[in-house]
């Protein structure tokens, strides 16, 4: 098994073999092949994979990226929910508001505001379901803007964490 420049996973038929000798109750919906594979259809092998041939991409990351993040599932009202203005909203203070309102900035110049709706509809879905997600942890807590959309519980302001240590800008 290998990863592509994209972070995939490509299977060879070695490695999908020793998956399923391993557990072969696992149930997987999908796997990257890396050359096709023909099953004897002697074999009662259940739970078969929908196998998709590995097929070396010519675009750069920024595109594949930006493709992928299209093909994130948003109901169409978290599509077009002004996720800037919620943020902004969100803010008690001008210190709040001008660190808000840098980071909106930041993540707006690479093109992340399909990330935050997708973070919003799912910290909406855990609310409604009940479901526990953490406090935050790594450098995801240095950001403000996901502290107001409740991605995690730290207040990077009250501990003063630099927006530098999410983004790396």
């Amino acid at each position: 098994m290998h990863t592509d420049k994209f972070g995939r996973q490509i299977l060879t038929e070695n490695d999908l073999c020793n998956f399923y000798l391993a557990d072969p109750s696992k149930n997987i919906k999908s796997c990257i092949i890396e050359h096709d594979i023909s099953i004897s259809s002697d074999l009662e092998i259940h739970n078969l994979p929908n196998f998709i041939s590995y097929v070396e991409e010519t675009i750069d990351i920024e595109t594949w990226d930006n493709l992928q993040q299209q093909k994130f599932f948003v109901p169409d009202s978290y599509r077009t929910f002004n996720i800037a203005e919620y943020i902004l909203d969100k803010c008690n203070s001008e210190t709040e508001l001008q660190r808000a309102g840098q980071e909106l900035l930041l993540y707006q110049e690479r093109n992340l505001f399909p990330l935050l709706l997708y973070l919003k509809y799912l910290v909406d879905i855990m609310k409604r379901e009940k479901i526990v997600w953490g406090v935050g942890r790594g450098s995801s807590v240095a950001s403000f803007v996901l502290y107001l959309l409740e991605v995690h519980r730290i207040n990077s302001l009250y501990y003063d964490l630099s927006i530098d240590e999410f983004l790396k800008s």
